[in-house]
């Protein structure tokens, strides 16, 4: 530690310990305020700049070292200046206070706490960064925050000094008036119950009614001061129009229509966005057909003889349509409007916070949903857009299997769709620019999947650069750099699979200035809000996340918020959000992993269950993968668990639960599963947990128990003497 941090820590460490080595607080209490008060009303005739100074330096000491007492020197304040020098008096010293306590927090801990504890200062962190004043202020409004606290936690995170002071002094200032006043009544108080005397009440009914007053006219100000270029409609045409009918359009438009608001769902493509169209469907179906010949080619492996492996390919295309299909009345216009919802077909286009074009026709609402969706990312490749690619979106049009296909990408999409094109049939070559694949999970995870894909013949190219792309007569190819120089990979189709870009431009978020942030999504705060109050938004267009299911989580929050928010918000929770890839075996993760836990300094126990040990797996001759947990250092609470292997998407949500409601790792091993099965895996992986967590000791004594009851005496064998030393 820095001399002068250690200097100040010895002078804070000094000051309160004398202030309880003197017993000051003993002069801090409503008695002995009550018994002095005479001769301090005395002391302030006689020498009122003295009083007042000396008086003024103990308030700003009692709250720059946060020690108890200034509550009852508040009512001090009232009882010997009155209302108007004492709420100064105490105004201008407890905001001094708060700031010299801010600073030194500030000084001493500032730097180490956002390194080892930004992932919990995280959300104090964005409130600062994009509310400033109006977050700070909000806190200073809500009693159930300690004033003491807020000082501390304030210098902790990105606030300027002034800033702090000046929204300290007006936010404080309503309880300082309140608590003065009670003190100028101080002589017919006997108790601090007496505080609630009839004259009072009105005082302390105001105080705890003000906070919700001014939050309700601190967020009037912002809405006014976010829309004040735009007109607001007397009257509306509707509760709530969605724009989008992906996952989070529709999860939206129906939670409004069961709750009986007016609501209006436009989608200018088609009902159940890429989802249903281009996504998860088509995509779990095309998986599905390439493991049934990647198991057929192995069936011999089962004693099956399957012979020759004949993959028609347009059929699997068709089967993909079928299931698209099947699914799409699900999602339909008629299923929609049979629930209430009106559905526009169109283009829109929001004109002000409450108003939305489509076909020609204007629709007032008093609330707008945008869930957009995303599109697949193209980056800038030499020759790309001159030769031609494939995207998730437009690869369903293929009726004829690609011979030799490249892979931009060892992400999720890029990874699903690199193995079930080679299970079908392709000779495919993955290209990843980073050093592994499905980077955002651990490595070990990540040098699963690679082995798989290089034991099933695929071309992994790690670490290399796409340059440009070329085409000469009939042959194309692209140039990759890597650590070992330029290489050519020739192909005959070429997948973009490099992530995908939210859609926020065409439809008027830029003339109403809708913020953005770093990713290019739409910035939402932690109720869905964009920055007018109104104006939420879901799924892909918002992020973080691009999975259906958080869409539809995502929706529930805006939905709710934007009809019932007057009365309560629901904060979005992302704590047991899980999601899978569907690789094979398939990778399914909840909350941290270590990659995670890591980067946020977040500390953490891991426990790993191989499934080579699991019965059920090598019955089905599947017993390649882990479960892999991690827990709160010392306890059995699960901050994340990821799986590899048959099953684990739906094997996570035992530990989804588990996050959600708080089930600790004793809940799971305490848990019956069925015998033999693939959910044994958690359940076993729970035992590994407990078992590192033996208590040897008492177990050598529990020995000698056993020894004593065949009569042996209490001498425990010589195996657990050794366990026990």
């Amino acid at each position: 530690m820095q001399p002068s941090k250690i200097l100040l820590v010895s002078v804070i460490a000094a000051a309160i310990a004398a202030f309880f080595a003197f017993d000051v607080g003993q002069y801090l209490t409503l008695e002995s305020l009550r018994s002095q008060q005479a001769a301090f009303a005395s002391l302030y005739a006689e020498r009122p700049l003295e009083t007042l100074a000396t008086f003024f330096a103990l308030y700003v000491a009692v709250t720059a070292l946060s020690l108890p007492g200034a509550a009852i020197m508040t009512l001090a304040a009232g009882a010997l200046f009155g209302l108007v020098t004492g709420t100064l008096l105490v105004s201008f010293a407890s905001t001094l206070g708060a700031t010299l306590a801010f600073l030194a927090s500030r000084f001493l801990f500032r730097d180490m706490v956002q390194r080892r504890f930004g992932a919990y200062l995280k959300r104090i962190n964005e409130g600062v960064e994009k509310d400033g004043a109006f977050y700070l202020f909000g806190l200073r409004l809500v009693p159930a925050f300690p004033f003491f606290a807020i000082n501390l936690v304030m210098g902790l995170v990105p606030m300027r000094t002034w800033t702090f002071y000046w929204v300290s002094q007006v936010g404080m200032l309503a309880g300082t008036v309140v608590y003065v006043n009670a003190g100028t009544q101080l002589a017919s108080i006997d108790s601090l119950g007496g505080l609630l005397s009839p004259a009072l009440i009105a005082s302390f009914a105001a105080l705890g009614l003000f906070p919700l007053a001014a939050r309700k006219a601190l967020q009037h100000v912002q809405a006014r001061k976010a829309a004040r270029d735009f007109e607001k409609p007397r009257h509306f045409d509707r509760d709530l129009v969605v724009i989008g009918a992906g996952s989070g359009g529709l999860v939206s438009a129906y939670i409004a229509a069961a709750v009986k608001a007016e609501v209006t769902l436009i989608e200018a493509d088609r009902m159940g966005g890429d989802c249903l169209n281009t996504g998860c469907v088509p995509s779990k179906a095309l998986i599905r057909s390439a493991k049934t010949a990647h198991e057929l080619r192995h069936a011999n492996d089962f004693g099956v003889r399957a012979g020759e492996v004949d993959v028609d390919f347009p059929a699997v295309m068709e089967r993909v349509q079928q299931a698209i299909t099947k699914v799409e009345p699900h999602d339909s216009v008629e299923r929609y409007e049979g629930l209430g919802v009106d559905v526009v077909e169109g283009y829109a286009r929001i004109t002000s916070p409450w108003a939305v074009t489509v076909n020609g026709r204007e629709l007032t609402t008093r609330n707008i949903i945008v869930a957009t969706g995303a599109r697949p990312f193209v980056p800038a490749i030499t020759g790309l857009e001159n030769v031609g690619y494939l995207t998730s979106d437009s690869l369903w049009h293929l009726r004829k299997l690609p011979r030799r296909l490249a892979v931009l990408g060892g992400g999720p999409i890029g990874s699903e769709l690199t193995q079930a094109f080679a299970r079908l049939g392709s000779d495919v070559v993955q290209i990843e620019m980073g050093d592994r694949l499905l980077p955002r999970e651990d490595a070990e995870v990540s040098e699963l999947v690679l082995e798989r894909f290089r034991a099933e013949g695929i071309d992994v190219r790690l670490g290399a650069q796409a340059k440009a792309v070329h085409q000469e007569g009939d042959t194309k190819w692209i140039t990759v750099e890597t650590a070992a120089g330029s290489e050519r990979i020739e192909f005959d189709e070429l997948l973009v699979a490099v992530g995908r870009a939210a859609n926020v431009s065409g439809f008027g978020l830029e003339e109403l200035g809708i913020e953005l942030n770093q990713r290019g999504t739409i910035a939402v705060d932690d109720y869905l809000r964009t920055n007018y109050p109104n104006i939420f938004a879901v799924g892909d267009v918002a992020g973080p996340y691009q999975f259906t299911h958080a869409a539809a989580h995502q929706a529930w929050h805006a939905t709710v918020n934007a009809l019932f928010g007057s009365f309560k918000k629901f904060r979005i929770d992302y704590s047991a959000l899980p999601w899978t890839t569907f690789v094979d075996p398939e990778v399914a993760r909840v909350g941290l992993n270590e990659q995670d836990a890591e980067a946020a300094g977040i500390p953490y126990e891991v426990t790993v269950y191989d499934l080579a040990e699991l019965d059920r797996a090598i019955a089905d001759g599947a017993d390649a993968g882990l479960v892999k947990v991690l827990t709160v250092p010392g306890k059995d609470r699960v901050l994340g668990a990821t799986i590899v292997g048959h099953h684990a998407g739906e094997l996570i949500a035992e530990y989804v639960t588990a996050i959600r409601h708080g089930l600790g790792m004793n809940k799971l091993l305490s848990t019956i599963h069925v015998y033999p099965t693939w959910t044994e895996a958690n359940k076993y992986a729970a035992g590994e947990w407990k078992k590192a967590r033996i208590p040897e000791r008492l177990l050598a004594w529990v020995a000698r128990y056993h020894a004593w009851r065949r009569g042996m005496g209490m001498q425990a064998p010589e195996a657990l003497r050794t366990a026990e030393r």
